[in-house]
């Protein structure tokens, strides 16, 4: 990385601190690796992992580390990854990434996991000169992996790249152009905590530092770092390791690993890493993994010192600068869709899995303006044995939640015939856990005619012995009929989730059908991704076909809890 090399003889000016909160990347943002480009603007970009949601591998940029927008997806086309769409474990897909700058070109190596045909993690290098559009980024170069594991970092070392991968930690040279490796060597098992992963590796002051997580990513995660005066070690372990983590504390923050260090244009030093909002209990985390910012000190010839995570921080920030191209969202922004005819579906919106049938999403159709028509997936959220995503997809469209107290609501247009079809909200962490509120065409009693009925009902099979609310069903008003429904879901200070409906022309109508506790959607069957809300329709595998219509979405960020009952607006 040569322009880290010729960073480290700049000087930190007399930054004056500024007060920040973490996170700074709030919701499923896990795995964040982040770079500085002096030579684009002084801009950082930031990626994090994405699993199963495609577009993935999102890509944010700042100027000033606090206000990040939304400004392309690497993964953005199913060609890239034919083999996201396979039918595996809902911790599939592609998982920790690292971001870097080099002679001109941003590359972002990865790794997509999948455990169809036993182990063997694919690693893939992106790169771009233009990280603000989607399809500027190439298709993935793959690299071969004989170390055969996860977490690839890139590092630049004069006229050669290496590539340093988890449980090693191995490094092996590559060629970035055709994907070839040399065979790895193991260099640092880390201090002997499990699972030594998530290897980033910097050249400062004619040492090698390799700068790792360990001890998994649950409440025992540390960050920890070694250095050598050669690539190939022997490595040297920091006596004061850990050098970042939240074990064995009542932090509000906890999990705190998997980090990366990166300078700003005056010198001064910074770290990202992971944490869940959970404090030491570690039950009830609904946006998972999340990417928080610490200031580092990092003096000539020592080691980095990382200031404890926390939710109110303070450090020598650039100045406030929103002045970053592209089309996306920042982050914090409410979303204000109204489906306007011409338009996309806004870059920070995802399917579960690439969607093999496009044709169910249509923006603004005939005679429907200002809608999304969801046309119906044979299966239903939860899917079934013959599911298979390659071919039919799921009619389920989301975004991620970004904030401990929100409110997303949308208007539904959905006249349904066939028996069981259905269209609806979700929270959603897996297929196998998930909250929903939908218009449901139920039989009242046995052999009667169907009728659109409001369902609430909770899926909670990824996390077994949890304690779910019953269903509750509630026919829907003859007085609603000649109009759309208004399906909301709110986040509240208790981390639970309520659901409510009311027609559009009377929302003082409102109905209360039930709430959750955010637990049901903490780990169990999603350790590693973090909650989404969204809409879908489904006929639950009958004769169905009609499509729901919805339009005036809306979620807006409420309040962020920084620490336990601490609350601040978002």
């Amino acid at each position: 990385m040569v322009w880290l090399v010729m960073a480290t003889e700049a000087v930190p000016h007399g930054s004056k601190n500024t007060t920040y909160t973490n996170p700074i990347l709030p919701g499923w943002n896990s795995d964040p690796s982040c770079t500085f480009v002096k030579e684009w603007d002084n801009t950082f970009f930031c990626t994090t992992s994405s699993f199963l949601a495609f577009p993935g591998i999102p890509v944010y940029a700042s100027k000033d580390l606090v206000n990040w927008k939304h400004v392309s997806n690497a993964l953005y086309s199913p060609k890239q990854l034919p083999e996201l769409a396979r039918n595996g474990a809902q911790s599939e897909g592609i998982w920790a990434s690292t971001i870097r700058f080099h002679k001109g070109t941003l590359y972002l190596i990865t790794s997509y996991v999948s455990w169809i045909g036993g182990w063997g993690p694919k690693i893939l290098l992106f790169s771009t000169t233009n990280p603000y559009d989607d399809s500027a980024w190439s298709d993935p170069v793959h690299i071969r992996n004989p170390a055969n594991d996860i977490d690839p970092d890139l590092f630049w070392d004069d006229d050669k790249v290496y590539m340093s991968v988890a449980a090693g930690i191995w490094i092996s040279e590559i060629d970035i152009s055709t994907g070839e490796a040399t065979e790895p060597f193991k260099v640092w098992n880390g201090t002997g905590d499990r699972n030594p992963e998530g290897p980033h590796l910097y050249r400062k002051d004619d040492y090698y530092f390799l700068l790792i997580g360990e001890g998994g990513t649950e409440t025992n995660h540390s960050v920890t770092i070694a250095r050598s005066n050669d690539i190939h070690g022997p490595y040297e372990g920091h006596v004061g390791n850990p050098i970042l983590t939240a074990k064995n504390t009542g932090n509000y923050f906890q999990t705190v690993g998997h980090a990366d260090l990166f300078q700003d244009a005056s010198g001064n030093w910074w770290a990202v890493a992971l944490s869940t909002r959970s404090g030491p209990e570690w039950e009830v985390y609904p946006m998972g993994r999340e990417t928080i910012l610490t200031p580092a000190k990092w003096e000539k010839g020592e080691w980095p010192i990382l200031d404890p995570v926390h939710g109110k921080m303070s450090g020598p920030l650039p100045p406030k600068n929103k002045n970053v191209p592209g089309k996306g969202p920042w982050q914090g922004d409410p979303d204000v869709v109204n489906f306007e005819p011409s338009s996309e579906l806004p870059k920070h919106f995802f399917f579960w899995r690439p969607q093999p049938q496009p044709e169910l999403f249509t923006i603004s159709p005939p005679g429907h303006p200002k809608t999304l028509r969801i046309s119906p997936s044979r299966a239903n959220l939860t899917a079934d044995d013959v599911f298979e995503p390659t071919v039919e997809g799921l009619a389920f469209v989301a975004r991620k939640q970004t904030s401990t107290v929100f409110d997303f609501s949308v208007d539904l247009s959905f006249d349904p015939k066939a028996i069981n079809e259905e269209a609806g909200i979700t929270v959603f962490l897996t297929q196998f856990q998930h909250i929903d509120l939908a218009v449901v065409n139920l039989a009242p009693s046995p052999g009667s005619k169907p009728v659109p009925t409001l369902r609430f009902r909770v899926e909670a099979s990824g996390k077994p012995n949890t304690s779910i609310p019953a269903a509750n069903i509630k026919q829907i008003p003859k007085s609603w009929h000649s109009g759309p429904v208004r399906l909301s879901v709110s986040a509240t200070r208790h981390a639970e989730y309520a659901f409510s409906a009311a027609p559009v022309s009377q929302p003082k109508e409102s109905i209360v059908l039930g709430s959750a506790s955010a637990a049901i959607v903490s780990g169990g069957s999603g350790p590693f991704t973090g909650t989404i809300v969204g809409a879908y329709a489904t006929n639950n595998g009958g004769e169905g076909s009609v499509p729901a219509y919805f339009s005036r979405w809306r979620y807006t960020d409420v309040f962020q809890e920084i620490d336990a009952d601490t609350f601040v607006p978002a």
